[in-house]
């Protein structure tokens, strides 16, 4: 009976030390590569896209899966950020103009980070030295016209905006209004870039013409362009603010297709402004290794040149080729108008009331 017993509390002992062995093995971590994938939030203006297979891409290669946040139009976007400065949103934001700038710099939102994909991008579009925010896309708000409608009519094309002024433009331009859409405000910025706001003749004086000139003014984009202009609607408007990337959407959704582009782009000097949009790693992300890496890969010559089909503006990155249609009914100024972001931050809603004040009322 003693060696039962005996043999008893043996096997009893050797079951608890492979209990204690199999533990041991269940308590080493997971490495890196057996883990899930982390999760980077990336908050964005609704105009934001990507083609599906370059941020499939991305997620693939750093294991990853990213979740886009839209949240409204720029300035929308970035209040929510910044209200949310102490319990981020997001990981990275993306959107940020040159318009907003100053704001979001002020707000101190930002992580720096030096990307080393900031080697391929000219310096004319890096203009945060603290690198807090990236360029990443530009733009040109420009005066768009209908080729055949002058060519029919006998009308010269305008050369500055201080031919738009003239009798025989009248009722032929609609623009927007700068407090309720971008390229309005793009517009409005070029004027004041232009004439300015000191003088004998300032922005305001020019929009006291344009008005007396019959421009017409709508609320958005959508409705200058598809409810105004005679390229793209029943409208009587042949000239509309627009984007200089316009020509050669018109040739790209053309249904039946076209050969030509039916509208250009007027690029003289003192006729554009450049919009430059920017990304930035937020403050207080959980994953700032991801973070930084998907601002590397937004300034890879790979996403790079999937922005124009996308979103329509053009790469900062100097390394990334233009689709056909850019090359061909694209037209880029070369010098187009700058107003100091600082300037804007400080004067815009002085800017907008003094318009509003000249134009609608």
């Amino acid at each position: 009976m003693r060696y039962f017993w005996t043999l008893i509390l043996l096997v009893l002992m050797m079951v608890l030390a492979a209990c204690g062995g199999g533990g041991a093995e269940t308590a080493v971590p997971p490495t890196e590569a057996a883990a899930g994938p982390r999760t980077l939030t990336v908050m964005t203006h609704d105009s934001f896209a990507a083609s599906e297979d370059v941020l499939a891409a991305f997620e693939q290669a750093h294991n990853a899966q990213v979740v886009l946040l839209p949240s409204g139009d720029t300035g929308a976007a970035l209040n929510q950020a910044i209200l949310a400065k102490n319990n981020p949103l997001a990981d990275v934001f993306f959107g940020v103009d040159n318009t907003f700038l100053s704001r979001a710099l002020d707000a101190d939102i930002f992580q720096a980070y030096d990307s080393p994909a900031l080697a391929n991008v000219p310096e004319t579009f890096q203009l945060d030295d603290s690198h807090r925010l990236l360029p990443v896309d530009y733009g040109d708000v420009c005066l768009n016209f209908d080729i055949a409608w002058f060519a029919d009519n006998g009308v010269p094309v305008p050369q500055s905006l201080a031919d738009l002024t003239d009798p025989q433009y009248e009722s032929l331009l609609v623009a927007e209004n700068p407090a309720t859409s971008s390229p309005g405000l793009a517009f409005l910025l070029t004027t004041i870039g232009v004439f300015g706001t000191d003088g004998d003749y300032t922005y305001l004086d020019y929009w006291a013409d344009l008005r007396a000139n019959d421009v017409l003014i709508t609320n958005g984009w959508e409705d200058a362009y598809y409810g105004q202009f005679t390229v793209a609607s029943d409208g009587e408007r042949p000239l509309v603010v627009s984007y200089a990337s316009s020509p050669p959407a018109e040739v790209i959704f053309a249904d039946p297709p076209v050969e030509t582009a039916p509208s250009a782009s007027l690029v003289e000097p003192g006729m554009c402004f450049r919009q430059i949009e920017f990304v930035g790693v937020l403050q207080g992300t959980a994953v700032p290794d991801l973070a930084q890496a998907f601002v590397d890969f937004m300034l890879s010559q790979t996403f790079q040149e999937d922005i124009p089909l996308n979103m329509f503006v053009f790469p900062v990155n100097e390394n990334a080729a233009l689709p056909s249609e850019f090359v061909q009914w694209a037209q880029i100024p070369a010098d187009p108008v700058t107003v100091p972001p600082a300037d804007i931050e400080a004067h815009r809603d002085e800017w907008l009331e003094a318009w509003t004040e000249v134009v609608l009322r």
